[in-house]
């Protein structure tokens, strides 16, 4: 089938130098490494994984030239692959490099390591040990996990997750929506509340990226819409802090709701600031699976408004 592409949110458009993008104006995402603790089907980034790729390397001189040369960024997402499969020594000399710099003030980890192998923190006391000492209290470092499932938060998870929080981390998750796996509002709400009674505040649920061999796993929009709110239904107030987003090229795009005809949605990221907060009303298409899907959009004919002009209206 001809549904989708290997890079469904162009991040190739926003790679300034090889393995970091700078998309956002006060964020980067450094791609440290091109290994993971399993391989999702669903991945969105499964062209890293291709044989005969050049696409990242693995030497990050040039990201951290890059950002030390441009001092609106404050924020460093290190994803790869999954940073946590790096030595502790090798992801020290990267955390380390990026604090040298006085403009940071975040970091942030994407891993899944805590759902495939939690033993990498249980069995490395030096990996916390490690993250407290460049953890402080103006620059905290976040562990951005990736659970899709309630089964995958095992007890192991958790003590490698309690480990991380003794050490001054902060912990939060996201997932995307995948079909069979927990397009179930009971299996959503079970996942919510279960991470956030662990201290593990959900995040993000994303729409899945129209990625080339994803069809399958993908749900459409406004059905993942009613998934998501039903679920949200049944979660505490600390459980409901999930949002509903989409990685679009043009922005990181949050789903609100529906009408009857109308579905909105608002950016709340964009390279181009004057998105920024807009709220765009298309018609409802039940077939769409992405952005690009509407046909306002496809036409380029979208209404925008400011959320001040909805409240006045």
């Amino acid at each position: 089938s001809s549904w989708g592409t290997l890079d469904a949110s162009h991040e190739e458009d926003y790679t300034v130098v090889p393995g970091l993008q700078h998309k956002y104006s006060d964020t980067v995402l450094m791609l440290v490494n091109d290994v993971c603790g399993g391989y999702c089907r669903f991945c969105f980034r499964k062209r890293l994984f291709m044989s005969e790729n050049d696409e990242v390397v693995r030497d990050i001189s040039e990201g951290l030239r890059y950002i030390q040369l441009h001092p609106e960024i404050k924020n460093i997402l290190l994803s790869g692959g999954d940073p946590l499969i790096l030595s502790t020594g090798k992801l020290e000399g990267i955390i380390a490099s990026i604090l040298k710099m006085d403009h940071i003030e975040t970091i942030r980890i994407g891993t899944k390591m805590l759902a495939f192998n939690p033993h990498r923190v249980l069995d490395d006391p030096s990996l916390p040990e490690m993250l407290s000492e460049y953890s402080s209290m103006n620059c905290r470092i976040y562990i951005m996990n990736h659970f899709n499932h309630p089964r995958e938060i095992t007890r192991e998870a958790l003590e490698a997750n309690d480990m991380l929080l003794r050490a001054g981390l902060i912990t939060t998750s996201q997932t995307p929506l995948v079909r069979g796996v927990n397009d179930d509002p009971a299996v959503l709400s079970d996942l919510f509340n279960r991470l956030s009674n662990a201290g593990i505040p959900p995040y993000y649920l994303f729409q899945c990226r129209p990625t080339a061999g994803n069809i399958s796993y993908s749900v459409p929009v406004e059905d993942g819409l009613r998934i998501f709110q039903e679920a949200l239904a049944n979660c505490s107030g600390l459980a409901k802090r999930a949002r509903f987003a989409m990685s679009h090229h043009t922005g990181k795009i949050e789903i609100l709701g529906v009408s009857e005809s109308s579905i909105f949605m608002k950016y709340h990221r964009s390279p181009d600031r004057e998105l920024i907060g807009k709220i765009i009303v298309l018609q409802r298409n039940p077939e769409a699976y992405w952005l690009n899907d509407y046909e306002e959009f496809s036409t380029g004919i979208v209404e925008s408004v400011t959320a001040e002009e909805i409240i006045l209206n």
